[in-house]
């Protein structure tokens, strides 16, 4: 080959080089920028964190959609085909295709840690407590803490805190453990992955408790997986793929984060948190 071509068929690998190099793979995020400790647009979030991981195992570049996590959160993010992965998400949500779940969390009660530990709903101190529940909305779509104490008939001393928090401040969801380190209530009941991360944040040393399942028929504990659109299943197969490699790097974040973890069963959690 003479070195005129030589020069040539170097220059076109450079370009198709160049060319792949601009093709990368895109890993496109749906994610909520103020929803600490799960995410937010600094990417100081868990699941900034595990998405990341997820990422550089498939050799993608790592971008997000960002939607504040409320109603039709899916509807304008992953169905509208602006980003492809959610990455923390309740397992057999129906209207997804979810991965096999990466991890399960539950409720837990978070109280001071001077005041008596409470482990169940049946505690005779929740009747005169002042308890902190987070709530959903008015259409009677609440959280399974805020049932279970309704079906007790504590109702009078409970205090609700939206779910969603106060999207105006920094870290909305903290509101509930901040209420309980002011006083404003005796024990609180949230979800774990959020109740544990800003429990640590917190001067005033608190207990986080694990919440039994309930006596009816509504969980206290949820899988968590990664959610794709329903025809991704080759999505969904690569994701389980990356998720079984990076295991140790995974357990070693949300253990960072002090999300409360329990032994996943083998059947996938069939509502949500």
């Amino acid at each position: 080959m003479s070195s005129r071509f030589l020069r040539i068929s170097l220059a076109l690998g450079a370009l198709c080089g160049v060319s792949l190099a601009a093709e990368a793979r895109a890993f496109r995020v749906c994610a909520d920028p103020n929803n600490l400790p799960f995410s937010d647009a600094k990417g100081a979030g868990f699941e900034n964190k595990i998405a990341q991981v997820v990422a550089t195992d498939l050799g993608a570049d790592l971008s997000y959609f960002w939607f504040a996590q409320r109603r039709g959160f899916v509807r304008n993010t992953l169905n509208a085909n602006v980003c492809d992965v959610v990455i923390g998400i309740p397992a057999e949500m129906h209207m997804l295709r979810t991965t096999k779940p990466y991890y399960r969390s539950g409720y837990v009660f978070v109280q001071r840690e001077d005041h008596p530990l409470i482990t169940s709903f049946d505690d005779p101190n929740l009747k005169h407590l002042k308890i902190g529940v987070q709530l959903i909305g008015n259409d009677g779509v609440n959280t399974p803490p805020a049932h279970e104490l309704a079906d007790r008939g504590i109702i009078t001393n409970v205090r609700g805190y939206m779910v969603y928090g106060d999207y105006e401040q920094a870290a909305p969801l903290k509101d509930i453990i901040e209420a309980l380190t002011k006083g404003d209530i005796d024990v609180a009941i949230v979800w774990g992955p959020q109740a544990a991360w800003f429990a640590s944040q917190q001067q005033t040393p608190l207990r986080v408790t694990p919440v039994a399942d309930s006596r009816g028929n509504l969980p206290m504990s949820f899988n968590i997986a990664m959610g794709v659109r329903k025809q991704d299943a080759q999505l969904a197969s690569e994701l389980e793929a990356a998720m079984n490699r990076r295991r140790a790097e995974i357990d070693a974040i949300l253990a960072a984060y002090h999300v409360p973890r329990f032994p996943i069963p083998t059947e996938k959690a069939e509502a949500t948190p």
